[in-house]
């Protein structure tokens, strides 16, 4: 069966993945691009970047992926469900490449944009959601995208297989918190932490073995 990854979740020490308030001109609230200036240095972002650990462990977001799961919140902005026009952060070609299933409560017609991206909207708990991307993942692994509240949710249903997070230097003292309600998360999973030059410290989580 395939697996239910997640990559390249940047989380800053007090455990934010995002800051507040969220909106189209700050996606991330407060906390800026200040989460993810690690992953702009890199190679994988930018042919100019480094090499090293951070694009090493940053490339392998993209290698097996048939489908990706997203909450509304990574999507677009509070009340993107009610602009017509809206399709996304990442204009005509999203760099998926791939069926994209965004969690939302409020469904609407599938969106087939260029590249091979195609939007479905659900309104679905984690395992029917996972369900519907890993048939139009076609034996590939399935990738949970985000955001925080999307990953928890997985997490909590037992539904996630391998996750890399990356713990970045900063406090943001208020935002979407990934690690509530998760309490001994780490009893199920082989845990492995790689420290940067960069100052980010690359966490992984693979599943044991049952």
């Amino acid at each position: 069966m395939s697996l239910t990854r997640i990559h390249n979740l940047s989380i800053s020490l007090d455990g934010f993945a995002t800051g507040e308030p969220q909106s189209a001109e700050a996606p991330f609230g407060h906390a800026g691009e200040r989460l993810h200036q690690w992953m702009f240095a890199t190679r994988f972002w930018d042919a100019g970047g480094t090499s090293g650990v951070d694009d090493a462990l940053a490339e392998r977001h993209s290698h097996g992926i048939g489908a990706e799961i997203m909450g509304a919140n990574k999507f677009g902005p509070p009340g993107w469900a009610n602009d017509p026009d809206w399709k996304g952060w990442w204009g005509p070609n999203p760099p998926f490449h791939t069926p994209t299933f965004v969690l939302t409560h409020h469904p609407q017609p599938s969106m087939a944009m260029e590249g091979g991206t195609t939007f479905h909207f659900l309104d679905a708990a984690p395992a029917e959601a996972l369900e519907a991307a890993r048939e139009a993942a076609d034996g590939l692994d399935v990738r949970i995208g985000g955001g925080a509240t999307v990953v928890r949710d997985f997490l909590a249903a037992g539904l996630v297989d391998h996750m890399h997070l990356v713990q970045v230097p900063i406090v943001l003292g208020r935002g979407v918190r990934l690690w509530d309600g998760l309490e001994a998360l780490e009893d199920a999973y082989d845990v492995e932490a790689v420290s940067s030059p960069s100052g980010v410290t690359h966490l992984t989580f693979t599943r044991k073995a049952s």
